[in-house]
């Protein structure tokens, strides 16, 4: 069961890109990213209330608020980001937000970072920079790709600190409950705008109907999918199979949209997924590999 967890997670990440396509042909994309919190919180509301018959709101946490300040971000800009750019995007995401961490982690928290730390950085910016340049000249990337990658690097900003707030509210309250809490928050942060910014872009239609829908079952169950899968999944596997989630978003950015995909394309993910592969690859299992060779040798 747990590697099904694992995998319903993984693949539900790589529509987001070809689901918030779809809607934003129907609505903008600050009425997507309300969207996906309203309606992710209801199916969140319903399992807790299914699993545990009340559901524990939380609102005078400091972390709360960061959290649900750092999501709204997140999804702000990475909603804005894929409605006017390619629907793979997103991807460039996860390895910005990694390398903001390893930066929070040595220079705030005082945390040692390992050569293998700085080594996957390294490569995650490689593997960003690739995928922005995309082979064009400097004047005709920065024209077509800059905004789009300087979007989605707010958009990691944001993450980042949601990661952090995670971190801290995890110690003191469960995923589902931590979860709820923060995206009912960003609901209705992300409600204030709606008077000023919602209109339509396009008649309303089944498939942006069922991609709103789709967009809120993810932001309402993947993550607590994946914290389930974790506690039956050796942490390297999940490593691995969640970071093929790359691979499946340019995937079904080209088979549903025709984006175009270069060989600096799925180059970057290349090697921006094996540098978060080194990053999180347990130190254990390389302690065991090289007990392994020296016994061989």
């Amino acid at each position: 069961m747990g590697y099904v967890l694992l995998l319903l997670a993984t693949l539900s990440w790589s529509f987001v890109g070809i689901l918030v396509k779809t809607a934003s042909t129907m609505v903008d994309s600050t009425t997507i990213t309300f969207a996906r919190f309203a309606i992710g919180i209801a199916f969140l509301g319903l399992l807790l209330l299914w699993k545990r018959g009340k559901i524990d709101l939380r609102t005078r946490m400091k972390w709360i608020w960061i959290g649900a300040l750092g999501k709204s971000c997140n999804y702000f800009f990475e909603n804005l980001a894929l409605s006017i750019g390619f629907s793979y995007g997103n991807i460039l995401v996860g390895p910005i937000q990694t390398v903001i961490l390893l930066f929070i982690s040595a220079f705030y928290f005082k945390e040692h970072v390992s050569a293998r730390g700085w080594a996957a950085a390294a490569m995650c910016i490689g593997g960003v920079l690739l995928i922005s340049w995309n082979g064009l000249p400097l004047h005709e990337m920065l024209a077509s790709n800059g905004l789009t990658t300087f979007l989605f690097v707010l958009s990691a900003i944001g993450t980042t600190f949601h990661v952090l707030s995670q971190k801290m509210l995890i110690r003191t309250m469960d995923a589902e409950n931590m979860n709820f809490s923060v995206f009912f928050w960003c609901s209705l942060l992300m409600a204030v705008p709606l008077p000023f910014q919602a209109h339509a872009t396009g008649p309303v239609n089944g498939w942006g109907i069922a991609a709103l829908i789709g967009l809120g079952l993810i932001t309402g169950l993947s993550f607590n999918w994946f914290a389930q899968a974790l506690k039956k999944v050796s942490f390297a596997v999940a490593v691995i199979v969640s970071n093929t989630g790359v691979l499946f978003t340019i995937a079904w950015s080209y088979l549903f949209f025709h984006d175009p995909i270069t060989i600096y394309i799925i180059g970057g993910a290349g090697v921006f997924v094996a540098g978060l592969l080194l990053l999180n690859w347990p130190v254990k299992q390389e302690a065991r590999l090289a007990k392994k060779r020296q016994l061989e040798a």
